[in-house]
């Protein structure tokens, strides 16, 4: 009993970890940016939000199947955070 006590808080920390980094790592780069994910500029593109974020996540999930990815980049991470941002676009 105490150990799985003990696996589901380190469980329950893993989560927290992660999605706490997934958080910092979207306000710096809003900060960064502006809210372009959100609010794009539309200079090229003349979406909406929502539909712009989908072809991100599509780039994201090519890199992923073909194992392109770019030195230094943490793709399944920027993945993430993308799937937030829909989330987030999805709810205004």
């Amino acid at each position: 009993m105490l150990k799985e006590i003990a696996d589901e808080k380190k469980f329950e920390d893993a989560v927290r970890k992660v999605c706490n980094d997934v958080a910092e790592m979207l306000i710096v780069k809003n900060k960064s940016y502006g809210n372009s994910a959100l609010e794009p500029i539309n200079c090229f593109y003349k979406g909406d939000a929502g539909t712009s974020i989908k072809v991100r996540i599509d780039d994201k999930l090519s890199r992923i199947m073909r194992g392109n990815e770019f030195q230094g980049d943490d793709t399944v991470f920027d993945l993430i955070g993308y799937l937030v941002l829909l989330l987030i676009s999805q709810r205004k």
